[in-house]
């Protein structure tokens, strides 16, 4: 069986949990399913998880909280090199495919120590949010520099990311975007209790500061000022440190009858609430090294996107920059808002746009070209 021909053994490699639905976890998580769709050997090689529902997860580590870039996350606690190369040497993977930067106490020593046949790929997602990251960052690529040399590829998510892998890291790599299942998107159903003439606007993501919520009630509060829009409602879907603020924020100004607070949404359920928003709205104020969730509602068919204009997500909306705004300009979100209530004609041309444009970041496109990378990787090590 020649090399092009073999259907290669994958390890995807993530420190942190599966159990959260950020925007690696989804990328690996698509990634590994479309892979395993193609008949390829893929496993989860993770850090401490309880999710059981993909085949082949294997959990390497202990885990604890910490809060990085803005976000909650976890990371490994130091894990026996010996039960690394032990379980390497049981499984005999082709790739490893790593997601980048990763922890020093387990996907470092994982790199390390697996042996000569088995190509290290990796994919890089971060972009600071401050500069105490980007202050971390430099001192996490000086201790990854052993690991990093075992790289056959590194390719990053966005110009945005590979700058900043760059900077930081002393790391070359072409972009290739995330990924999105895009008929998963495309052919979800509108939700029942949103099936009517009233414009919807969705908010989804955590509620911490950086991801903009509100910021989003800020303009909703001015919007209400103005009697002669449409009649609109607005749906938040997530939680976090920031729920009792926002709620006093929307009882404060009486915006109970627009506002509903939905809460945490399961991943079954989010292409559904997607189908039902008119306009998404995505006012990040940064750390974002792509935009995952742009091209979801955007996959739809049915929803305006509007994003912050952080270095993420200018990436994704570069075809479109009008629907970028300063996320700490709530006027100006106000103003975006209240063009696409009062033009139906233009919201359905730019949601028809989204849904065009989005086809391009669908797996089955993005994950041939990976496949490829994985060949000419493992192609170079069996010449070595």
């Amino acid at each position: 069986m020649s090399n092009s021909d073999k259907k290669l053994k994958i390890g995807l490699v993530l420190d942190a949990s599966l159990d959260n639905t950020d925007g690696v976890q989804q990328y690996i998580i698509d990634i590994g399913e479309w892979l395993s769709q193609q008949n390829y050997d893929v496993h989860y090689l993770v850090g401490q998880t309880k999710r059981r529902d993909l085949k082949n997860i294997h959990s390497l580590s202990r885990n604890v909280s910490v809060k990085f870039n803005g976000n909650h996350t976890t990371m490994p606690l130091p894990t026996s090199r010996h039960k690394l190369r032990s379980f390497l040497d049981s499984q005999q993977f082709d790739i490893l495919h790593v997601q980048v930067p990763y922890s020093p106490f387990m996907a470092h020593r994982l790199i390390l120590s697996a042996g000569s046949k088995t190509a290290i790929i990796g994919t890089f997602h971060v972009v600071a949010y401050s500069r105490v990251v980007s202050f971390g960052a430099r001192i996490l690529g000086y201790w990854l520099r052993s690991s990093l040399k075992r790289f056959s590829q590194i390719v990053s998510t966005s110009s945005a990311s590979a700058d900043f892998a760059k900077k930081e890291f002393g790391i070359d790599s072409a972009v290739l975007p995330c990924v999105i299942d895009y008929n998963r998107f495309h052919n979800a159903v509108r939700l029942k209790q949103y099936d009517d003439d009233v414009v919807t606007i969705l908010f989804l993501g955590r509620l911490v500061p950086r991801k903009g919520c509100q910021q989003l009630i800020e303009a909703i509060i001015l919007l209400k000022q103005n009697k002669d829009l449409p009649k609109f409602r607005v749906i938040i879907c997530g939680k976090g440190p920031l729920e009792s603020k926002i709620r006093h924020l929307i009882k404060n100004n009486q915006l109970e009858d627009i506002v509903s607070m939905i809460g945490f949404v399961k991943e079954s359920v989010k292409p559904s609430y997607y189908a039902s928003a008119d306009i998404s709205v995505f006012p990040s104020t940064g750390g974002e090294s792509f935009g995952i969730v742009l091209l979801e509602a955007m996959a739809s068919g049915r929803s305006v996107v509007l994003a912050g204009a952080n270095s993420g997500y200018k990436t994704v909306m570069s075809p479109r920059p009008n629907l970028l705004f300063d996320p700490n300009d709530v006027a100006l979100l106000a103003e975006k808002l209240q063009h696409f209530l009062v033009n139906n004609d233009q919201r359905k041309t730019t949601q028809a746009w989204g849904a065009e444009y989005a086809k391009s970041f669908d797996v089955n496109n993005v994950g041939l070209w990976l496949v490829e990378i994985y060949r000419q990787a493992l192609k170079k090590r069996i010449i070595q």
